[in-house]
């Protein structure tokens, strides 16, 4: 991994500056490894009543600071964490912060979808610009409009071009692999995956009822085709799953592949769960740290720590981040 000294030049924010929750600490050293950089320090603790304290180490006054911080479980420890983090950095008036969260936790209460509910997605937006933030920079957030409910510049970076890369190396047989979405909503990641592979794409159609969710059809032509399942996060693993007996058994599928770009692994079976399944590899990054006792076989894990810098350097420098991203 080549350090990107050379990208990184002073402005108007003044001195870059990394510093990591404790939520992902292995991918902030990822990232500070690749811009050659050291992580800045912090004296993070908690309180006996539980209350999150933290004390910078140095000074970041009229510093262009970057705080690594994904916002998973246990979601709002972590958030809160972020919060305070936000906080003592503005008070302490650094130039500029940017709040990198590689998993913006919430992010799936992003509309109504039931009456009487929360938009929790936007509460959290509006959380972090009234504690300091000035830039967001995140991973796959689950909808486009996410972006939307920050007063504040937002960078979203894709792991799908790396996945895409992953797949390459494989060597499948573009005659007869098909990309999926495992539902209506994930079919643009499905597309920009399609794209990048030449590769056709299907879609399930899958229906909440009564009973729960439900499978019922395939549009597009899966029958003794490799398939790709794509979708942004795994969380139970029941969907990810269901789609792989489904597309098997009423699909007719030959050999299957998952990816996502967040493994949140949520409950104690999920690992078992996914280790069952028909899939033969599932695809996954960095963005969370994944307890080994949740870690499958099946699993690769990409990183992502090198394109995260790469992101950085550019907004530190105040160049295109898209340029850089080929958008």
């Amino acid at each position: 991994m080549k350090p990107m000294r050379s990208e990184i030049t002073s402005n108007l924010y003044g001195e870059l500056t990394v510093f990591g929750g404790t939520a992902n600490q292995p991918l902030t050293q990822s990232v500070c490894c690749a811009l050659g950089l050291a992580p800045a320090r912090a004296n993070i603790r908690q309180f006996p009543n539980s209350n999150t304290f933290i004390q910078l180490a140095r000074s970041v006054r009229g510093k262009d600071v970057f705080l690594i911080q994904p916002t998973a479980a246990p979601t709002n420890d972590n958030l809160m964490e972020l919060l305070i983090f936000v906080e003592t950095l503005r008070r302490d008036s650094a130039g500029r912060i940017t709040a990198v969260i590689p998993y913006y936790g919430y992010g799936r209460t992003d509309k109504k979808d039931v009456p009487r509910s929360p938009i929790t997605a936007r509460l959290v937006a509006d959380l972090l610009v009234t504690a300091g933030v000035d830039r967001i920079l995140a991973v796959d957030m689950h909808a486009g409009q996410t972006a939307g409910f920050f007063s504040v510049p937002v960078d979203e970076i894709t792991a799908v071009g790396l996945i895409a890369d992953h797949f390459r190396t494989l060597d499948l047989d573009r005659e007869r692999t098909t990309v999926v979405s495992p539902d209506i909503g994930a079919v643009r990641r499905t597309r920009n995956l399609a794209e990048k592979l030449d590769l056709p794409i299907a879609i399930i159609e899958k229906r909440r009822q009564e009973d729960g969710l439900h499978m019922l059809n395939i549009i597009g032509d899966v029958a003794h085709r490799d398939v790709i399942v794509i979708d942004d996060e795994i969380d139970t693993g029941g969907t990810i799953t269901e789609a792989a007996h489904f597309l098997a058994e009423r699909g007719g599928a030959r050999h299957l592949y998952a990816a996502a770009t967040h493994a949140v692994l949520s409950g104690p079976a999920v690992s078992q769960r996914l280790q069952d399944s028909p899939y033969r590899e599932i695809v996954v990054t960095d963005t969370l740290v994944i307890p080994p006792a949740k870690v499958s076989s099946k699993f690769t894990v990409l990183k992502l720590g090198q394109t995260i810098a790469g992101v950085i350097a550019r907004i530190h420098a105040g160049r295109s981040v898209g340029e850089f991203l080929n958008y």
